[in-house]
């Protein structure tokens, strides 16, 4: 029953990665242009779309958000809702939530939803679709295998300390 409950949670996370990226592209793709090759933003910045300094402060404005708010959520749901106790219990329920998230990431937003949807497109750039490349993904896949399970062990480790379990 509890792998049930952490897998929702991940999905509950992946809900607001795409909430923070409904909002993010609601005035338009350039919003998130951060997300995008650096070919795609100089072509936002020439015709004056968007400026470099804008792109540098939606890219810290997003990380911050989604790196702080994802370690608070996890650790919310792993240890306060869920009752983790001991380094095992923590990492494995943090590593099924970011991994949940993960597949909805790339799955849902980035084959989906940036993929196949006009909603990503920004005018003037469609000749350098697929904004993710083949390289990108397999980026995105290496993090969020290898890079989600460090992430979830390191957490696990400090809440270890913190909370001397």
């Amino acid at each position: 029953m509890m792998i049930l409950q952490v897998i929702l949670e991940g999905i509950g996370l992946g809900v607001l990665l795409i909430l923070v990226c409904a909002i993010g592209i609601r005035k338009g793709a350039v919003g998130m242009v951060h997300l995008y090759s650096p070919e795609v933003q100089n072509r936002c910045v020439t015709p004056g779309l968007t400026t470099h300094k804008k792109i540098k402060q939606n890219a810290l404005i997003f990380k911050a958000v989604c790196v702080l708010g994802y370690v608070a959520y996890v650790l919310v749901c792993v240890y306060v809702l869920n009752g983790a106790r001991g380094f095992l219990a923590g990492f494995w329920q943090m590593l099924v939530i970011l991994s949940v998230m993960n597949l909805l990431d790339r799955f849902l937003v980035d084959d989906f939803w940036v993929g196949h949807t006009k909603a990503w497109t920004i005018p003037g750039t469609e000749d350098l679709k697929p904004y993710i490349t083949a390289k990108d993904k397999a980026k995105k896949w290496l993090f969020g295998t290898v890079g989600m399970a460090v992430i979830s062990a390191a957490l696990a480790a400090i809440m270890m300390l913190f909370m001397k379990i």
